[in-house]
């Protein structure tokens, strides 16, 4: 009995060291730095992911940010992540289908917006990635995007003489490795926190909706809310809406992942904040405008054995309502952060 309880003594104040030690690196790590508090808007839940690993300064957003911007990720110099993911489109691609990438390439799918991704549990539209930190190597390995390697990259970095003083500074080392490249980018991406549309100040009661928004926005709620529910308008969940396989994409969605066949043709429910600015539409960006994706929901879903239940008859909707809808989901839009200078190389 009283060597159990030695041992469970020595194990408590093992732990306190532990901790005390974990806590001094912190304070070492961010001696000179200035935290950044992570945003969490009113009405959102706690996000999935809260820097705990990687915890996120002014002077780390900003080398994060320099790094976004920079064409030198990319083997030809040029294609930048900010190529792909363009502000005026909350960080999606601007009116394109799919992106461009190096060497006259298109990348396999539309690219998703970069906001609100701390609440995101998993990445890209098969949920391929559980971490921001992770999903940074495939773009810039990828042949249709950046085609680059961090062995390539940093010796590029290494010639520019703003770069190495960065991370000396955020990171306290004079070697630029790929641990301070992930977590610069993911302190930049993770960041980026759009919650201030008109559909924002509504809640809050400052301001109102005219009578097509209102009438859009309780049609929305009584059928599209289910898959797309408030404050982040997406339940993060895979499904199949009836879209059929692009023959020459050969894209079967999360199935490429599980392995599963349950998961044929199911990809990443989308969130709806700021969608009147992010088109093209749906993983492939084979819709153009929001009408088109309407017109799909309406008459288009096409049935297959993965098929959502929900979709089974389609939406059923009337032309007006269909256009109130569309024009609640241009209240999403937050211009703020689609124009927010601190945001801009």
């Amino acid at each position: 009995m009283r060597k159990s309880i030695i041992v469970l003594v020595s194990l408590f104040f093992t732990a306190i060291a532990s901790t005390w030690l974990l806590e001094s690196c912190r304070k070492d790590m961010l001696a000179g730095l200035t935290a950044l508090p992570q945003q969490i808007p009113a009405g959102f839940p706690a996000p999935n992911y809260t820097f705990a690993d990687n915890p996120a300064t002014k002077e780390g957003f900003e080398l994060g940010k320099k790094l976004f911007y920079d064409g030198r990720l990319a083997i030809d110099n040029i294609h930048s992540c900010a190529s792909c993911h363009q502000q005026i489109a909350a960080f999606g691609t601007f009116e394109h289908d799919r992106s461009h990438g190096v060497n006259h390439t298109h990348t396999l799918r539309n690219a998703p917006p970069l906001f609100n991704l701390a609440w995101q549990k998993e990445l890209h539209w098969d949920g391929e990635y559980q971490s921001l930190y992770k999903e940074v190597e495939q773009p810039l390995y990828g042949d249709h995007e950046m085609g680059e390697t961090f062995e390539g990259i940093i010796k590029k970095l290494k010639q520019d003489p703003e770069y190495p003083k960065m991370f000396q500074k955020v990171f306290k080392s004079s070697f630029i490795t790929p641990d301070h490249i992930r977590k610069a980018l993911a302190q930049f991406t993770g960041n980026l926190v759009s919650a201030n549309s008109k559909y924002d100040l509504y809640k809050k009661g400052l301001a109102t909706f005219n009578s097509f928004e209102e009438h859009g926005y309780q049609v929305f709620k009584n059928k599209c809310a289910s898959c797309h529910p408030e404050p982040l308008f997406t339940d993060y969940s895979y499904r199949n809406i009836g879209l059929p396989a692009d023959p020459d994409l050969n894209d079967f969605g999360r199935i490429r992942v599980t392995k599963k066949a349950e998961d044929n043709m199911k990809f990443r429910v989308l969130s709806l904040r700021n969608v009147n600015i992010t088109s093209h539409y749906m993983h492939d960006g084979r819709f153009a405008s929001l009408s088109q994706c309407m017109d799909h929901y309406r008459t288009g879903v096409q049935q297959s054995a993965t098929l959502d239940p929900l979709l089974i008859n389609g939406i059923s909707m009337t032309d007006d309502e269909a256009l109130d809808v569309i024009r609640f989901l241009q209240t999403l839009t937050d211009s703020t952060f689609i124009q927010d200078p601190s945001l801009m190389p």
